[in-house]
């Protein structure tokens, strides 16, 4: 086989950068912050566009100053939340019923106008909608709406021409002049708004990979979520999965360049460029210094035996009941330990329920530790009429009982990947010492 010529190297190189942006950034645009790689984007639109079709079923909009990509959900407890820039604090409930009363005023709004006209308009639309923010008047209520509407100047929605946004949320709110893009405030939006009933089922329809099936499915949760357990698959996933996994993973490699980790437990692509996620374990901040410690000894104290894959005698344990008060307990051991005599913000010292739940929700996000209770694989959070048996009725992993627990029951599951950052210690043989060395200085092996 011929080795590929300097311009294939090179056009495989900008496709996957392209790509790779667009994966980790849905929206870019030609005055954004990913400016320099748009023109890249424009120049290999066909291409990205029959391959993100193709693999993911996600559909590409590419225009003269903006790329949109269009991703689907994964379904329940599978999203990918928003934050505030400035402090990581995540978008609440309120802040996101601001962003699409915002909108769905900008969609039709003239190219420009005040950010007074935007906030009595924004009113009118909740009214409309039933929706009651007659609070906008309190401090914290006018910082939730400045949120919000700082979000789509980010986006590129609005571009504040005079002024800024935040004003909104002054005590004396000043005032700012918006220009508005209406083409990209109509691309932001992705799900199925007008057939969906309610939020929930909004939810689940975006899920829906329709034509693609499992196969579509599958991929989308590799390259989205940190890590994919077999439980978090139907068995016609697991089925399409366990025939192409090897393919699968070159593909990935060729794509996007990612690496696949494949155990009997489950599957993760790893991206040694770390530029694909927003979350980072091990990470900075008290938060993710907790939680890889605190992993680390749920592991050293959960590890189950003889665990292994079914194929060959083995018993497939995807994870393991957190018994009930360990977890607390052992967040006050590192704090004694490490706490109280390092950097750790004294605020999380002070709240220990808080900095428990701060924790517990990097490691959920991060998929290495769940809330007990139904699984995909017991048909939680599936489409209408998705699912099903594997195709010919072929027998597949069996991952009943793989976390070990009663479903329906309240509590925490440690799962397999949290192995991955236990710490290991690799004892190497002994050799007899000098005469002139001292055994009690040799260093460890």
């Amino acid at each position: 086989m011929p080795l590929p010529s300097a311009h294939d190297v090179a056009l495989a190189a900008e496709r996957r950068t392209a790509a790779r942006l667009l994966l980790s950034h849905p929206l870019v645009t030609s005055t954004g912050p990913h400016s320099d790689t748009f023109p890249l984007i424009r120049r290999h639109a066909d291409w990205l566009a029959q391959r993100f079709q193709q693999v993911f079923g996600y559909r590409l909009l590419v225009e003269a100053s903006y790329a949109r990509l269009f991703k689907a959900g994964l379904g329940p407890d599978s999203g990918h939340r928003m934050e505030r820039p400035s402090t990581g604090t995540p978008f609440t409930p309120r802040t996101y019923a601001y962003l699409a009363l915002a909108l769905s005023v900008l969609v039709t709004a003239p190219e420009q106008l005040l950010l007074s006209q935007l906030v009595a308009d924004l009113r009118a639309a909740a009214v409309d909608a039933g929706i009651e923010i007659t609070g906008t008047g309190r401090q914290a209520e006018r910082r939730t709406l400045a949120a919000a509407l700082r979000q789509l100047v980010d986006w590129g929605v609005l571009v504040e021409t005079e002024g800024q946004v935040t004003a909104v949320a002054e005590e004396r709110a000043g005032e700012a002049l918006l220009t508005v893009d209406r083409d990209i405030a109509r691309a932001v939006v992705a799900g199925p708004l007008a057939q969906s009933r309610d939020g929930a089922d909004l939810v689940r329809r975006a899920a829906d990979p329709g034509f693609g099936g499992p196969r579509t499915y599958v991929r989308r949760r590799l390259v989205e979520t940190p890590v994919v357990h077999l439980d978090d698959l139907t068995d016609a996933e697991r089925e399409w999965l366990r025939t192409r996994q090897r393919r699968e993973a070159q593909a990935f490699s060729e794509l996007l360049g990612l690496e696949a980790e494949i155990r009997a437990e489950g599957i993760a692509l790893i991206d040694t460029d770390d530029e694909l996620t927003d979350l980072h374990l091990p990470g900075t901040g008290t938060v993710a210094q907790a939680a890889l410690l605190l992993v680390e000894r749920l592991v050293d104290r959960l590890r189950p035996e003889e665990a292994g894959h079914p194929a060959v005698g083995g018993r497939l344990v995807i994870g393991v009941p957190v018994p009930d008060g360990l977890l607390p307990v052992l967040l006050d051991e590192l704090v004694e330990e490490y706490g109280k005599r390092g950097t750790w913000q004294r605020g999380h010292l002070e709240d220990r329920d808080g900095f428990l739940a701060a924790v517990l929700d990097l490691l959920v996000r991060m998929r290495l530790i769940a809330p007990a209770g139904p699984v995909r694989a017991d048909g939680h959070g599936l489409p209408e009429e998705y699912g099903g048996p594997a195709a010919g009725g072929r027998s597949v992993t069996d991952v009943s009982g793989a976390r070990g627990q009663d479903r329906a029951a309240g509590g925490w599951i440690l799962l397999a990947a949290a192995a991955r950052y236990a710490t290991t210690v690799a004892v190497g043989p002994r050799t007899a010492p000098s005469p002139t060395d001292d055994p009690a200085k040799e260093p460890p092996r």
